[in-house]
């Protein structure tokens, strides 16, 4: 317990943390006056898992059961309570590991970003082909499994999301008719929004067979299967030229290693007067690497880019970055959403799974928020053209599109079970 302790004695200064070790020592952190969280540990090796393995440890320790937030406080509570100390008070002096164990885990990190094509699909695999129904249970009605647009942070999901879609399409200043892939689709919902609004032919390609089948699904049963096409598909075997390319939620699943391969590739793609848009999740500061528990069981093969990163890669390949926009604490508020979905359907997902899987998920949505809310983590919106002309000379034509989409259609309502519905009100 000693090392956890070191480390719990340096970090909470605001507020009270009350751990309960597995012996039934009890130990208080913080001056206390404000929030109080109460831990226990169950396990005679939780402390030590923990201060030991500390990207990894604490997420264990949660899922195992070694680790117990006690009512009415839960895990979300406890992260973001420690996650606020340490921003308040800097973690650069809290950190319970060494400058070689730090080094040890950035050169862990680059290999496992190494994303060959055999290696991308299974990682695609482990994340999108889990239980339809287990996405049905959290995302939105669209199942955008990307951050939402809360232009009003008392919207709902639906409408956060909905407008998220009109906010990317507006700034890829599409024109009916055009071609446009999107890498990376998901679960088909933006591709379907383009060719609604614009009429377009689209392509949309992932690595996850079921995302992919529920695509299909989608298009045949909205009757535009013939414009609105999916493949599964690496983007490095996509031919053809495009008026323009989307890619949401992608960038963090290439690696560094094939920033170079995707900037060629998608140029080769799109016409001299095309514009890319893309959509991903970064970094506000320099360069980093992927935590070891987020890699082992979420994103295999996962890297958040910083900006200084997706500019410097592009700008070797033709590439110019017309405009490039933070979106900074939108996905907190998603983020937030999906985990109260997510409790609210406890039962379900215990059962399609089991109560590990069902705490590894809340630990995952969960740290997944600090990060946007405490953390350094943002989305970055970047517009990239081969030809400064293929957008016109001021961004009013994105607010004015994004304004006309936004007010073409109401967002859907949650398909919430009535007694959760009660419950949760």
């Amino acid at each position: 317990m000693w090392l956890l302790d070191k480390f719990l004695t340096k970090a909470i200064r605001d507020g009270r943390l009350v751990v309960t070790d597995h012996d039934g020592k009890v130990y208080e952190y913080g001056p206390g006056g404000g929030e109080e969280i109460r831990i226990r540990l169950t396990h005679r090796k939780a402390a030590n898992h923990i201060a030991r393995y500390p990207q990894v440890g604490a997420g264990e320790a949660f899922m195992w059961g070694w680790l117990v937030v006690e009512p009415p406080h839960d895990v979300r509570d406890m992260i973001l309570f420690v996650t606020a100390n340490t921003k308040r008070h800097g973690d650069s002096a809290i950190q319970p590991q060494g400058a070689l164990k730090k080094l040890a885990q950035k050169l862990a990190a680059k290999a496992d970003g190494i994303n060959l094509k055999g290696k991308a699909r299974k990682n695609a695999e482990h994340t999108y082909n889990l239980t339809r129904r287990l996405y049905e249970l959290f995302l939105d009605e669209d199942r955008q499994y990307t951050m939402g647009y809360y232009r009003d942070t008392s919207n709902s999901l639906e409408k956060a999301q909905l407008d998220k879609k009109a906010h990317m399409a507006a700034k890829m200043n599409i024109k009916p008719g055009m071609k446009v892939l999107d890498i990376g689709c998901g679960w088909g919902g933006f591709a379907l929004y383009l060719h609604k609004h614009y009429g377009c032919e689209v392509l949309g390609v992932a690595l996850a067979q079921d995302q992919i089948a529920f695509c299909k699904e989608r298009a045949k049963a909205e009757g535009v299967a013939d414009k609105v096409r999916f493949a599964l598909m690496d983007y490095r075997d996509v031919a053809g030229e495009f008026d323009r390319i989307s890619s949401v939620g992608l960038l963090e699943h290439v690696g560094t290693a094939h920033y170079p391969q995707f900037f060629s590739h998608t140029a080769k793609l799109l016409k001299p007067d095309g514009v890319m848009f893309s959509h991903c999740c970064g970094r506000a500061g320099p360069p980093g690497f992927t935590d070891g528990w987020t890699r082992k069981y979420i994103f295999p093969g996962g890297y958040i880019p910083a900006l200084s990163e997706l500019v410097t890669q592009s700008e070797q390949y033709g590439w110019q970055v017309m405009d490039v926009e933070a979106m900074r604490f939108h996905y907190s508020y998603t983020l937030e959403e999906w985990y109260n979905r997510t409790v609210m359907h406890r039962d379900e997902i215990v059962g399609l799974y089991d109560e590990e899987f069902y705490r590894m998920w809340l630990f995952y949505l969960a740290g997944a928020e600090q990060s946007f809310r405490n953390g350094n983590m943002v989305n970055w919106q970047i517009v990239y053209v081969k030809n400064r002309e293929a957008i016109p000379m001021t961004r009013e034509f994105m607010h004015e599109e994004s304004e006309r989409l936004r007010e073409s259609e109401e967002p859907p309502v949650w398909h919430l079970d009535p007694g959760l519905r009660e419950a949760a009100e």
